[in-house]
């Protein structure tokens, strides 16, 4: 087994040959992005994340993680016994063992169509296809380009790579909340970008792969607040935001059957966010939550502790004694802990399709 760790990586870096992968590339929005976006080009109304206190439990300061510590992706990497992925747009990084290319605000349909249609709330210019094209920059700094000669460089950068898919298509349906484009219109439209982004990295090589769903949106806080109180499902969360995230996650993994037909070789695994997040949920206490939907870091009080204008890291915020004891952190990012509690369910857990450590198997084999 795993172990998702709650302490900092190995001083003394596990030998490339014990390891189960030499590198991990990630992709994805702002749950996964470890400091490709800073304030000024950060989603609106989220923009202080180099403040304070943002990274506070486990960095002590910030690090553009729109969290107050790690994520995902970082727990991920732990469990590999690999350092954090550096954000791919600092130039100075080590990128040895792996990039992150995830963007906060970040979405699966090109920007350009939230532009043509006047979807102001996208302010982040990145796409999924904005990070394929950064992978392909990267992976031509490697020798592996779109050509037969350079196919055996190819190999040998997927061999002991993993591709980790984080979330991505939430902003999506936010950014055209309230436009009139039908929630299926965004459903269809993000499905086939991230299809041919899948199609990409496949066709490259990629051998391991592992994508995210998105987790049920309806229980992030700022749903809640926009959301009617008739509008709530089992889950206390709001019932349409949810729905959305349920029919959208349907559709993804419906593509990912299949790619597995078409590409046998490779190991594409499905990360159910959404039924992970569910459980906690269902028995918070089990996992030392006692808010389930007020923010720990926000302004205001009440019963959410969230004002969109008044958001995690500005003047008038402040954040809670106790994290650990939060699931929302701003009011649509989680605490390190509720990410550390994914990270778990996805590597350790039952909520990965086929489980994680099939794909670990599969690579042993390979060797």
């Amino acid at each position: 087994m795993l172990i998702v760790s709650s302490s900092q990586p190995h001083a003394n870096p596990v030998p490339r040959r014990r390891r189960p992968f030499d590198a991990v590339y990630a992709f994805g929005d702002s749950f996964t992005d470890t400091g490709n976006t800073h304030s000024a080009t950060g989603p609106s109304g989220f923009m202080f994340v180099s403040n304070l206190p943002y990274g506070s439990t486990f960095f002590h300061r910030p690090t553009n993680r729109y969290s107050d510590g790690r994520l995902v992706i970082d727990f991920v990497a732990q469990s590999l016994s690999l350092p954090f992925l550096p954000p791919y747009l600092d130039r100075k990084a080590d990128k040895s063992s792996g990039v992150n290319f995830a963007v906060a605000g970040s979405t699966a349909i090109i920007h350009s169509f939230f532009v043509k249609n006047n979807l102001t709330l996208n302010i982040t210019p990145q796409s999924i296809q904005t990070q394929l094209a950064w992978f392909d920059k990267f992976l031509e700094s490697k020798g592996c380009r779109d050509s037969i000669a350079t196919a055996s460089q190819c190999a040998a950068v997927f061999e002991d790579a993993l591709i980790w898919v984080g979330e991505i298509g939430a902003n999506d349906y936010a950014y055209s909340f309230g436009s009139s484009f039908s929630s299926q219109t965004i459903q269809r439209l993000a499905i086939n970008s991230v299809t041919r982004f899948l199609q990409a990295i496949l066709k490259k090589g990629a051998k391991y792969v592992v994508v995210q769903g998105l987790p049920p949106t309806g229980c992030l806080t700022l749903s809640l607040f926009l959301t009617s109180p008739e509008n709530r499902d089992d889950l206390g969360c709001a019932a349409s935001a949810n729905n959305q995230s349920i029919s959208h996650n349907t559709a993804l993994q419906a593509k990912i059957h299949l790619f597995r037909q078409k590409y046998p070789k490779s190991v594409i695994v499905y990360a159910d966010y959404y039924n992970a997040f569910r459980k906690v949920i269902k028995n918070p206490r089990t996992y030392g939550f006692k808010e389930l939907h007020k923010v720990c870091c926000g302004y205001g009080g009440g019963e959410y502790n969230f004002d969109y204008f008044n958001a995690c890291g500005s003047p008038n915020s402040s954040s809670c004694n106790d994290p650990s004891e939060y699931i929302n952190w701003d009011g649509v990012h989680l605490t390190e802990v509720m990410y550390r509690v994914m990270a778990d369910a996805f590597v350790n857990g039952t909520f990965s399709d086929p489980p994680f450590s099939y794909l670990l198997w599969k690579k042993r084999q390979s060797v």
